[in-house]
C-alpha cells in the first residue's frame, strides 16, 4: 500500500502521454521536420519542471520513498560525450518514431510495434552495459 502513489502517478502519467499525443509517431515526425512546434513545447515544458524539480532535489523539499534526502551525483562536463550521445539517441528516437519512456503506454495501443521497440531499448541498454566501462567517461 506504501507505493499506491506511484502506481497512480504512473498511471496518470501514461494518461497525460496519451493525451497530448506524444506517443504519436506523426508528431515526432512533425517535430523532426520542424512543422509542428507541438513536441517541442512538451519538450521544452519536461525541461522547465525538471529544472524545478532538480531545485527541490537539491534544497531538500522532495525525499525519497525512506524520507532520505535525494542527492543527485554531479554530471561530467564534456561537450563530445553530450554530443555523441545525443546524436545516438536522436537517431534511434527518429528511426523508431518513439522515445523511451511512453514505450510502456505505446503497449497499451499497439503492441507489437511497443515489443519491437521495447526489446530494441533493451538491447541497446545491455550493449552500453557491456562497453560502458571502455568508453571515455
Amino acid at each position: 500500500m506504501k507505493n499506491i502513489k506511484f502506481l497512480i502517478l504512473g498511471i496518470f502519467f501514461a494518461i497525460v502521454l496519451s493525451k497530448v499525443q506524444a506517443i504519436s509517431w506523426y508528431r515526432f515526425y512533425e517535430m523532426f521536420k520542424f512543422k509542428s512546434f507541438h513536441m517541442f513545447g512538451i519538450i521544452g515544458g519536461a525541461v522547465v519542471i525538471s529544472a524545478i524539480f532538480m531545485q527541490l532535489f537539491k534544497y531538500g523539499k522532495i525525499k525519497d520513498i525512506n524520507g532520505n534526502k535525494i542527492v543527485p551525483k554531479p554530471k561530467k562536463k564534456g561537450f563530445i560525450n553530450t554530443i555523441f550521445g545525443g546524436t545516438l539517441f536522436g537517431l534511434g528516437w527518429g528511426i523508431s518514431g518513439a522515445c523511451a519512456a511512453p514505450v510502456f503506454v505505446i503497449l497499451g495501443f499497439e503492441l507489437i510495434p511497443a515489443l519491437i521497440l521495447l526489446v530494441g531499448a533493451l538491447l541497446g541498454a545491455f550493449f552500453y552495459g557491456l562497453i560502458s566501462k571502455k568508453l571515455p567517461n
